[in-house]
């Protein structure tokens, strides 16, 4: 005969709800920061039974944990790593999410005059002839990476730069930190920097260059690769990411009126 204690065991078990799902899932640090995850996990998890474990990255860290397995998919935005990880066969395909653009910030009294830059190219040759203090993440982040490529195409080499330019290894919101305590110049996805609240005297000097467009996209980790990663989740999530639902929680997430995320998924 069943114990009273066994019984009842077995009876709150039956009225308990079921443990929901779950799965890793890598971000940006700028993704994070910008506050949209707050929005996003809770109606994720009431709509699928799903919770999504964040691991809050830079770009580059995001592609490694995705090669090691460690999880699940990844949402990032440096277009070229993410195809090169796809080439590699370590993502089984990339689809598009939302995005924003890439902004640059500095101090109000702006000693660059970056405020009238014809361009991005020319925004960052003002910084670099000031030899004005500029934060950079240093981090093999999707943002560093188009840092770098924006010195590129400015025909500027980082290399070569004194120490006016500061590397500092660290993400989005740190970083902003750190431009905020030198009163420098920083390059910020907009998402981060409207949801940043120690902003100083700092202030957005520069953005519209077509150059600054920041797509993110969404990528299952290839389970051929490793058979251990939840492709079956992380399907349920990319589906879910790309709904009507998801549309107007991106579309309608705002900061003192601006939004922060464009949704161009398609479905």
């Amino acid at each position: 005969m069943k114990s009273l204690l066994g019984m009842l065991s077995i009876v709150v078990a039956m009225m308990s709800p079921a443990a929901a799902e779950q799965m890793k899932l890598a971000v940006t640090t700028s993704f994070h920061n910008s506050g949209l995850s707050d929005v996003l996990l809770p109606e994720i998890q009431k709509d699928l039974g799903l919770e999504v474990q964040l691991l809050v990255v830079g770009t580059g860290q995001a592609l490694r944990l995705g090669e090691a397995g460690d999880v699940d998919a990844i949402l990032v935005h440096s277009r070229m790593a993410e195809e090169a990880f796809i080439a590699a066969g370590f993502g089984t395909h990339r689809r598009e999410i939302m995005y924003n653009d890439f902004v640059v910030i500095g101090p109000k009294s702006d000693a660059a005059a970056v405020g009238i830059a014809q361009n991005a190219s020319d925004a960052l040759q003002k910084i670099a002839g000031a030899k004005a203090p500029f934060v950079s993440r240093g981090d093999d982040s999707g943002t560093h990476k188009k840092e770098l490529s924006l010195w590129a195409k400015a025909g500027l080499d980082v290399d070569g730069f004194g120490d006016w330019y500061r590397a500092v290894g660290a993400g989005m919101g740190a970083a902003l930190n750190t431009a905020s305590g030198m009163n420098a110049y920083i390059m910020s996805d907009r998402a981060s920097w409207l949801n940043f609240g120690n902003k100083g005297d700092l202030a957005l000097l520069f953005a519209g260059d077509p150059v600054l467009f920041n797509q993110y996209a969404y990528i299952p980790v290839n389970p051929a690769r490793h058979d251990h990663v939840r492709n079956d989740l992380a399907l349920q999530l990319e589906a879910w990411l790309v709904s009507d639902a998801a549309q107007a929680l991106i579309d309608g997430y705002q900061i003192n009126g601006e939004t922060l995320f464009v949704f161009n998924a398609v479905p």
